[in-house]
């Protein structure tokens, strides 16, 4: 199936889009390598502002895929110019707990304060 009967499948809702449902397309099914995939929804979570065991999933996926915790974070700087400054600062602690970090053991920032 081409993206123009995919682009038509979306938009009229049609729930079949190639050979799964739209809501459980995983991320070998989509022409894209699975590691920019796993990373777009990252941003998307970001968006829209997901829950903290959202970001957990999906950073799995993401790493299980191939990416790198710097081009997690690298996503989340690329979209801001598009979702905002206060979606990313939300996102940030959910996806460094998601990566193993706790942000409140950090420390001082660097003189930008403390958390």
């Amino acid at each position: 199936m081409d993206y123009t009967d995919r682009l038509r499948r979306l938009a009229i809702n049609d729930e079949r889009l190639g050979d799964g449902e739209i809501g459980e397309v995983s991320l070998g099914e989509v022409g894209v390598e699975p590691r920019v995939v796993a990373l777009a929804r990252i941003a998307a979570l970001a968006a829209v502002g997901g829950a903290e065991p959202s970001f957990g999933s999906l950073v799995d996926a993401a790493v299980s895929a191939g990416a790198t915790p710097d081009e997690i974070v690298d996503v989340l700087v690329g979209v801001i110019p598009v979702v905002g400054l206060p979606r990313i600062v939300a996102a940030a602690p959910k996806v460094a707990m998601a990566l193993g970090y706790d942000l409140d053991d950090l420390g001082d920032l660097g003189g930008f304060g403390t958390r």
